[in-house]
C-alpha cells in the first residue's frame, strides 16, 4: 500500500472502517503500520496486514 491508496480495514479494532492511507512506517520489531484518514478527517493507526485495498 502507498500513500493516497483507498483502503478498508478487515481486522482489529477498526474493522469495517474505510479511508485513505496517509503514512506507512516500519517499527523496530518489523511490523508495518499505517495511518488511515477517514472521509470526516478522523485518523487512526493500524497494522498494514489488517488492511485491504478498496475496490
Amino acid at each position: 500500500m502507498q500513500n493516497g491508496d483507498a483502503c478498508v480495514v478487515i481486522a482489529g479494532t477498526h474493522k469495517g472502517k474505510t479511508g485513505t492511507v496517509e503514512d506507512r512506517n516500519v517499527s523496530k520489531g518489523g511490523n508495518v503500520t499505517i495511518t488511515v484518514r477517514q472521509a470526516d478527517g478522523t485518523r487512526f493507526k493500524t497494522l498494514e496486514r489488517s488492511v485491504e485495498p478498496l475496490g
